[in-house]
């Protein structure tokens, strides 16, 4: 039965804590594409927020182009993954046990404001309030999911098997089909949209699914969402054992002019 609160209230903070080594291993990243069109027009190495940095996909990614990054995480585990996973660019990358509502980051201090994978964890209104008070003007927030490909037969089968085995609706699916709601002071986003394609081996399509914080961990019904991914994966795969997870990667752009 799925449940009927906001995202915001089904305690976002702490509910991944015991999926970060399948959100390790089988995550996609995004596409260099992505990146461009986050960064476009921004200052050459710009001082940026990643709100719910998570493992630090994105912060990483930022960092390798030559930004200073605040990756905001208010998880324990998932922040202590992603200061393991970024330490090579330690020196690009902060990570603060802070929130999307509350970032202990000082007034006008940042060029962009991205969320990757979190938005719809935020509750919206205190979030853009904080996003508009710590960016400087020009600034930009980003709000960026990696939304799973329903025209492609490895990721509508994936889903279809995944909503059966769910607890409480795929949540963060369900948010990258509609537009984020975004509130004053911030502008209406505007979209682009970006494909890529990441490569899963059998036990990597099956952590990609327990990676999910709607996914069973236990019983019956996740023993049965592993025996059809594995049955999916077979079907699929290609020489190397590995499928396609096909993903339209979703940039909405919220421009604050100078």
């Amino acid at each position: 039965m799925s449940d009927p609160r906001p995202l915001h209230e089904r305690a976002p903070t702490t509910r991944f804590a015991d999926r970060v080594r399948d959100y390790e291993k089988a995550r996609p990243s995004y596409p260099s594409e992505a990146v461009d069109a986050i960064l476009e027009d921004l200052p050459p190495k710009p001082i940026c927020a990643d709100i719910g940095a998570g493992t630090g996909i994105m912060s990483r990614l930022l960092a390798q182009r030559g930004a200073l990054v605040h990756a905001i995480e208010p998880n324990q585990h998932m922040r202590t993954a992603g200061i393991r996973s970024s330490r090579a660019l330690a020196e690009r990358i902060r990570w603060h046990d802070a929130t999307g509502e509350a970032t202990s980051l000082p007034d006008a201090g940042v060029d962009l404001v991205v969320c990757a994978q979190s938005y719809h964890w935020l509750d919206p209104a205190p979030a853009c309030r904080e996003f508009a008070r710590i960016l400087r003007r020009p600034g930009r927030v980003a709000l960026v999911w990696n939304d799973g490909d329903e025209s492609t037969p490895v990721a509508r089968a994936y889903y279809g098997l995944v909503r059966k085995a769910s607890t409480e609706g795929t949540t963060a699916h369900q948010a990258a089909a509609h537009a984020p709601r975004v509130v004053a002071p911030l502008p209406a986003p505007r979209l682009r949209r970006f494909h890529h394609v990441h490569w899963l081996d059998e036990e990597g399509l099956i952590a990609r699914a327990l990676s999910a914080s709607y996914v069973p961990r236990h019983g019956p019904p996740c023993e049965r969402l592993q025996d059809a991914l594995r049955t999916l994966a077979r079907t699929h795969a290609d020489d190397t054992g590995r499928v396609p997870f096909v993903y339209e990667t979703l940039v909405w752009c919220c421009d604050l002019p100078a």
